[in-house]
């Protein structure tokens, strides 16, 4: 987004400083990526699937310390969904150590992988392609549907009546449309007849209105990618879009970067604001100085925000 990065830097787009500014900001992006990926992954204490292809699995991480004023009281479980523009290179060892950091704050963990994407690009030298129409959808309500019985017999030391779901980029959009299951359209395989028994989600820089997030380009107009291409686009849309799927009537908090390129603040911004047309409230924190990888990088002070958020809807 070098428009966009060149008006924060208070540059004319396509200037010498714009220029520089652009240089700036692709580079911090790509040292903030690179202090995630280079943490080595987080060894869950156990995993599960929840069904019979390879990626249909969850892992398990159970609390390292206890929050409750209750001595022996089981911890508030929070749901983890990975992001990576739903391509397949991208699987939940990223968010690995994310997921233990949370453990360390007191909470049991659960990680959801699903498919992805092909690993293969559409032609030599483009990008795998973003996301499996209906699969990655079908896996994320299966998984949910499926952890109550599996955390109960992986997880003893979780309190099912507090589950809060948080994913990143495209696992937030992900967490989101769960969130949003009761309010699908009457035909989708998906629905559910009642809201989900959920003390809230916290998105973390989601992909959370896909008409903003097309018009700006993001991860390389993923979301397209993942309804199945623009013949499918319109048609799909209804089914997938949180911005389309309010209110939900789950508390719900958005945390973004304000520096973030990868998903930019419009984005989060689109969605609040179709949130608070259809009557719902919904959180939105944003943090100055900070991009899109910080918020699941455990050792920085937006990783440690995100945690408290979380806790603010778990306890």
């Amino acid at each position: 987004m070098p428009d966009a990065a060149a008006r924060r830097e208070g540059a004319e787009p396509g200037s010498a400083a714009g220029g520089e500014a652009d240089a700036r900001t692709a580079a911090r992006s790509a040292a903030e990526m690179q202090s995630l990926l280079s943490r080595p992954p987080a060894e869950p204490d156990s995993t599960a699937a929840y069904g019979d292809h390879p990626d249909q699995l969850i892992d398990f991480y159970a609390p390292r310390v206890s929050r409750s004023p209750v001595p022996g009281a089981p911890a508030p479980l929070v749901v983890v969904v990975h992001g990576g523009a739903w391509r397949a290179p991208y699987d939940r060892r990223h968010i690995s150590p994310f997921a233990a950091f949370l453990a360390r704050q007191g909470f049991a963990v659960a990680s959801v992988e699903y498919r992805r994407g092909p690993a293969d690009g559409d032609a030599e030298g483009q990008e795998p392609v973003a996301g499996r129409w209906p699969d990655t959808f079908d896996d994320v309500a299966a998984a949910l549907d499926a952890l109550p019985a599996l955390a109960e017999r992986q997880l003893p030391q979780a309190d099912a009546r507090r589950v809060v779901l948080t994913g990143h980029s495209a696992g937030g959009h992900l967490v989101l449309w769960a969130a949003a299951r009761h309010v699908l359209p009457a035909d989708a395989p998906w629905r559910t007849d009642r809201p989900a028994p959920l003390r809230g989600v916290v998105a973390l820089a989601p992909i959370a209105d896909f008409e903003v997030a097309g018009k700006l380009g993001v991860c390389g107009d993923a979301a397209r990618q993942l309804l199945g291409g623009s013949d499918e686009f319109a048609v799909r849309r209804p089914y997938a879009d949180p911005a389309m799927l309010l209110p939900t009537g789950i508390a719900t908090t958005i945390v973004q970067g304000r520096a973030d390129v990868d998903v930019p603040q419009a984005v989060a911004e689109a969605y609040t604001t179709a949130a608070a047309k259809a009557g719902e409230l919904v959180g939105l924190t944003l943090l100055e100085d900070v991009g899109h990888f910080p918020l699941i990088d455990p050792g920085t002070g937006a990783c440690a925000v995100v945690a408290e958020e979380i806790a603010q809807l778990a306890w």
